[in-house]
Parts: structure tokens; C-alpha cells; sequence
């Protein structure tokens, strides 16, 4: 499950969007304690942070700046401020993308996972069961078979591989796909679905996803 660390004073906004965070898959943490932010940053082990520009005696322009030094973890600006210098500044000191408020929750979603895919440090092998799992190449490996998959394949596969032994849902994963060159519908959602589950299966692995009836699937 990824962290995603909350930097925002106004205590009614940061809920929300905790909530929001905690009800799309993600771990929610908030920094209520305003001193000594830039060690609560490095310290908090965050998978991305959402960094308010106006803070109770910080500057978070200058704050991202001096993060940067040290630390590559994304960072998002989600503030009240509108101007384009704000913007300009903030991406210019180090910020990967930059989000006004009133914000929409699901445009804020899809931005917090188009971000945390194109920052990912890209892991060439990792495993599943017995299955070798090559994300450069797509390719599952068990023995001496192998089974291709799609780019969209691929995607869902690392999802459900993320948070194996949780539900993820089909919303989950249609935000996940929502970036993808192809156009992914929930039928479309579906035939990939089915084509992973038979390419997991013809490498001795039938069970391996399983349908939670209105709530989504789960890699066991």
C-alpha cells in the first residue's frame, strides 16, 4: 500500500482528503506538528506527499526547494493559490505536479497516480509464487514456460501484485489504466481481466485471482 503524506494546516481539508486517500487504497499520514517539517518529511517514509504552498510559519516554495537537496520522494502542490508564478516557481524548485483548490477528488486521483507511475523506480524482476515476474520485458516465467502480457495486462498485474491479499476494485483499476494509451472501458476492464487469469492459469496458477462480488478482486 502506498504512504502518501498530508502537509496541509487547514484541519477540515486534510481530513477530506485523508479520507479520500484511505478510501481509494492508499495510506494516509498528516503532519499536525508544523516544526520542524523538513525532518518530519524525510522521517515519515512517504510514497508521495501533498504539500500546501501556505503554512503556519513556512513558506512550502522554499520548502520543496530545500527538500530536493536530499530527497526525491514526488511531491504535489495542492494549495488555494492560482497564480502561474506560484506554479512556475513550484515546479521549477522541484515539485512534480501542482493542483488548485477547490479540487476535484477524482482529477486529484488520477493525478496522485500519473505522478507515483512516472516517478516509480522501475524494478526489472520480482516474483509471485514460484512465478518470475519481468515488468521491463512483461513477461510471467514458471519453469521453463512463459506467457507475454499487455501493456494493460502488465498494469493491472502490478496493481493487484501491489497490494496482494487486498480487495482492489474495479475503480481502482480503471484509475490505474485511466493514463494508458489505449481507451480501457469496463467491458474492456473485464476481457483483460479474463486473459490474465487464463495466462496465469496455463502457467499452474488457476486460483490466482479472485472476484470479490461488488467490491473487486484480490491476488491471493
Amino acid at each position: 500500500m502506498k504512504k502518501i503524506l498530508i502537509i496541509e494546516d487547514d484541519n477540515a481539508i486534510a481530513e477530506e482528503v485523508s479520507v479520500l486517500l484511505g478510501n481509494s487504497g492508499y495510506e494516509a499520514m498528516r503532519i499536525t506538528d508544523f516544526n520542524n517539517v523538513p525532518e518530519q518529511m524525510k522521517a515519515s517514509g512517504a510514497d508521495l506527499i501533498l504539500l500546501d504552498i501556505t503554512l503556519p510559519g513556512l513558506n512550502g516554495e522554499q520548502l520543496v526547494q530545500e527538500f530536493r537537496k536530499s530527497c526525491d520522494t514526488p511531491v504535489i502542490m495542492l494549495t488555494s493559490r492560482t497564480s502561474e508564478i506560484d506554479e512556475v516557481l513550484c515546479m521549477s524548485y522541484g515539485a512534480d505536479d501542482y493542483i488548485t483548490k477547490p479540487y476535484n477528488p477524482t482529477i486529484l486521483l488520477l493525478r496522485i497516480s500519473a505522478v507515483l507511475k512516472r516517478t516509480a523506480k522501475v524494478t526489472q524482476q520480482r516474483s509471485y509464487r514460484d512465478i518470475e515476474v519481468s515488468t521491463v520485458s512483461g513477461t510471467l516465467t514458471r519453469g521453463g514456460s512463459s506467457e507475454i502480457l499487455t501493456k494493460n495486462e502488465m498494469i493491472i498485474f502490478q496493481l493487484l501484485l501491489d497490494r496482494q491479499g487486498e480487495i482492489v476494485t474495479r475503480d481502482d483499476l480503471m484509475t490505474a489504466l485511466w493514463d494508458n494509451d489505449e481507451f480501457v472501458n469496463d467491458n474492456a476492464l473485464s476481457v483483460n481481466i479474463s486473459r490474465l487469469r487464463n495466462k496465469l492459469a496455463s502457467l499452474g496458477v488457476p486460483d490466482a485471482i479472485e472476484t470479490r462480488k461488488k467490491q473487486g478482486y484480490v491476488l491471493t
